[in-house]
């Protein structure tokens, strides 16, 4: 159950790298004339994936990853990740202790700069590839 409970936490991890460090690496695109930045599946992934949290924050509803990695660690008998490496790391990497309003208002913050980006520096859908020309064989 140890295990499983670390494996959420690397997800959730994952979850907030992809959050965090797509809107950096969107920015970067925009900075630098970068295409891929601009796929629209990845950006509407992104922005979707900050609404939740926002949502999450607004109505006060526990992250479901949050929820079954103390689930497991309970189940496991060690309430805190600290008994392994990974655990202890990466709690302490993405947890922190602040009222509740103070992540709503960063939260909703950051999700304003999503949606502000989303606005000046769109998606847009490529041109249909065209496949190789053919000539006489």
């Amino acid at each position: 159950m140890t295990v499983a409970a670390d494996v959420v936490l690397i997800a959730h991890t994952a979850f907030i790298a992809f959050v965090v460090g797509g809107q950096g690496l969107i920015l970067a695109g925009w900075m630098f004339g970068w295409r891929w930045p601009r796929n629209p599946p990845f950006r509407l992934a992104h922005v979707g994936a900050i609404a939740l949290v926002v949502l999450e924050s607004w109505f006060g509803v526990t992250c479901p990853l949050t929820w079954l990695e103390l689930r497991l660690r309970a189940a496991a008998g060690s309430p805190l990740a600290a008994d392994t490496f990974v655990g202890y790391w990466l709690q302490r990497l993405i947890f922190h202790d602040a009222p509740s309003w103070v992540f709503t208002l960063v939260y909703t913050s950051f999700a304003a700069v999503v949606v502000a980006t989303l606005v000046l520096y769109p998606p847009e859908k490529r041109a249909a590839r065209r496949g190789p020309v053919r000539r006489g064989v």
